[in-house]
């Protein structure tokens, strides 16, 4: 693969990982109360501790985006 490629390939994953981020956020914020209900009944726990594990999850994945997508996407741009 050239570098062109995989700035392109690194570029898009960028875009598409931002986008399940804003959706995934959005519907948490949309339907918090109803995936908490669920998920707690699913897990057994209580509904604050599935609240705060969708805070995490979200923080997570914001982390891993720009480790494995943004930051080689400007490291390419970069060179």
């Amino acid at each position: 693969m050239s570098v062109e490629q995989l700035t392109t390939f690194f570029g898009w994953l960028t875009v598409l990982h931002f986008g399940f981020l804003g959706i995934t956020t959005l519907l948490l914020l949309g339907f918090r109360d109803i995936f908490a209900a669920l998920h707690a009944k699913m897990l057994g726990l209580d509904q604050a501790a599935v609240k705060q594990g969708y805070f995490t999850y979200l923080a997570n994945y914001k982390i891993l985006i720009f480790i494995t997508a943004l930051m080689p996407y400007l490291a390419l741009k970069l060179i």
